[in-house]
């Protein structure tokens, strides 16, 4: 059985059917200068992914193991996620706003201000089934040129927004958020998760029936030293956090870190994909990898 010696790192017996996957990490890229936002698509059987500082869309084809540019300038794209229709919905740092990319290739806009104001720099994204989508938007963005274009925040906060599905208006979703970063909602789709960087926790928010959200609490703090970024549910709720410097963390549902898996490279995101939805993808600063895993990732409509 793995140990804490292996790539799996048992902190709770919970953990145990976790780590019955491959005993190692495959690298399927390494030419990237800061990976995030990966996102897998079923129908074309490709994962996309994000390199932030490059400003580039990058795509991997799961057939041929073959990777190229899926888009460039992208915007310093950083999140994407796919829509109940398929469509890419990305988070354009240097843009400052939220797209999505129609069957045409052509990129509709969804969002790019709030009461008049540019958003920050929106950060990650999900969709629930009906087509509401809420985003986070921290200023990691306009920060520096780095990932995206140095800028004053007009809105002076950083927040999580909610775009109503029949009329586009954004709303303030969640405030009081130091650096809100990943995004992703409860497979039951009634509570919004978010990760904030900056105050090393993840929240938990119930989502009423017009929309708006409770005033949440916390789910889970990281360890000290220890930021979290993006997160993903995998079909029997657990957890799974992007640590940065801490590789991958795994959270039962009742917020109990029961293992980790050690990334060689600092983690940004990760995301479930493959037929069987269980080979998760991880950006990890420079490189994209895999793991084929003994969890499944939950079923997104």
């Amino acid at each position: 059985m793995p140990g804490s010696d292996s790539l799996y790192e048992i902190l709770d017996d919970r953990f145990r059917a976790c780590a019955n996957g491959d005993s190692r990490l495959e690298l399927l890229y390494d030419d990237c200068r800061w990976a995030e936002g990966p996102v897998y698509l079923p129908a074309w059987r490709q994962l996309i992914w994000s390199d932030i500082p490059n400003d580039r869309l990058l795509r991997w084809d799961e057939a041929t193991g073959t990777v190229g540019v899926f888009r460039t300038p992208a915007g310093n794209t950083n999140g994407n996620t796919v829509d109940p229709q398929g469509r890419l919905v990305s988070c354009e740092q240097g843009n400052r706003r939220v797209t999505r990319t129609e069957p045409d290739g052509t990129v509709t806009v969804l969002a790019e201000r709030y009461e008049g104001k540019r958003l920050n720099s929106p950060n990650d994204s999900v969709v629930r089934s009906d087509g509401t989508i809420w985003f986070s938007d921290p200023d990691f963005g306009i920060l520096s040129d780095y990932e995206g274009h140095r800028a004053e925040s007009e809105i002076g906060t950083c927040d999580v927004y909610r775009i109503d599905p029949a009329s586009g208006a954004v709303s303030l979703a969640a405030g009081g958020l130091s650096g809100p970063n990943g995004v992703i909602l409860s497979p039951d789709e009634k509570q919004l998760y978010v990760s904030d960087s900056r105050a090393a926790m993840i929240h938990r928010y119930d989502i009423r029936a017009d929309g708006t959200l409770s005033d949440g609490e916390i789910f889970a703090q990281a360890p000290s030293g220890v930021h979290f970024d993006n997160i993903r549910f995998d079909d029997e709720g657990r957890l799974w956090a992007a640590a940065l410097a801490d590789g991958v963390h795994c959270y039962a549902p009742d917020g109990t870190l029961i293992g980790r898996l050690r990334v060689p490279e600092p983690v940004a995101n990760v995301t479930f994909g493959g037929p069987k939805r269980n080979r998760l993808f991880i950006a990890a600063t420079t490189s994209v990898y895999s793991l084929m895993m003994s969890v499944t990732g939950e079923p997104r409509v």
